[in-house]
């Protein structure tokens, strides 16, 4: 998946892809990624933009500005991107939520 290699590449950490169709209703991939900053997430969200661009897809609503938020979300209507620090991970446990998912990309592997 071309959006999780492009964070693991621009140095977010414990970026996975999920596979959630089974059990999602409404998206079919999740990306969640923990940034290292507030500036570190600005950077990824223009170089997310600049793939979309590429790949000739856009966000389906405008995403907040706010950069003290400590999560993104970016939503393709296939696929949701996460983008979060360490602090919002920690507290929303995503991955425990879609445990059932596939497991598609991961930086460990």
């Amino acid at each position: 998946m071309r959006v999780a290699a492009l964070l693991d590449d621009a140095q977010a950490r414990e970026t996975i892809a999920l596979d959630v169709r089974a059990s999602c209703g409404f998206a079919d991939y999740f990306v969640i990624a923990t940034v290292n900053s507030q500036g570190h997430l600005r950077g990824l969200i223009v170089q997310l933009d600049e793939l979309f661009d590429e790949l000739g897809t856009a966000p389906l609503r405008p995403r907040r500005r706010d950069s003290d938020i400590g999560w993104v979300l970016i939503d393709l209507g296939f696929a949701v991107i996460h983008l979060m620090t360490e602090e919002m991970r920690a507290f929303y446990e995503l991955e425990r939520l879609w445990f059932a998912a596939d497991e598609i990309y991961s930086s460990a592997s």
